[in-house]
């Protein structure tokens, strides 16, 4: 079952990411496990109130919220505010570490700090391998969100 997902990530990293969201494009979005509801671009708005707006219009009917591990999701000024937010939705949680992906560049990075509530509320971390994997991680958050 392909569930609605949301993908919270820093998007000076957009570049690694995209590499696990454009997989519904190559794939279907059965095949890849995931229906993207995330925000695509960066929002510009004139306010924190009005971006925290776009996010929770962004999660409405998500059922899982992935966080896209980097060097720099701790320092993501509204990456707190998501994960609250998927938690008051009763969203599951998944963090998945893809700070190995290469970059536009060519480059890696650095391990990034997985944010504290993924593990506080049991859910789990990964080192992304394969889009098969990602979507049992995906349903597996899911159902940890029900119990």
């Amino acid at each position: 079952m392909a569930r609605r997902t949301f993908f919270s990530f820093d998007y000076r990293e957009v570049w690694k990411v995209n590499q696990i969201r454009n997989l519904i494009q190559v794939l279907s979005i059965e095949a890849a496990g995931f229906q993207d509801a995330s925000l695509w671009e960066k929002v510009k708005k004139p306010s924190d109130d009005a971006i925290k707006r776009e996010i929770n219009k962004a999660l409405e009917r998500t059922t899982v919220t992935v966080v896209c591990v980097t060097k720099r999701t701790a320092r993501r000024k509204f990456i707190n505010y998501e994960i609250n937010q998927s938690l008051q939705r009763r969203n599951g949680l998944l963090a998945v570490k893809i700070h190995h992906f290469k970059d536009q560049y060519g480059n890696t990075g650095e391990p990034g700090k997985v944010p504290w509530q993924i593990d506080h509320h049991g859910f789990k971390t990964y080192k992304y391998t394969n889009q098969d994997d990602l979507a049992r991680w995906i349903e597996e958050a899911a159902t940890l969100a029900q119990r």
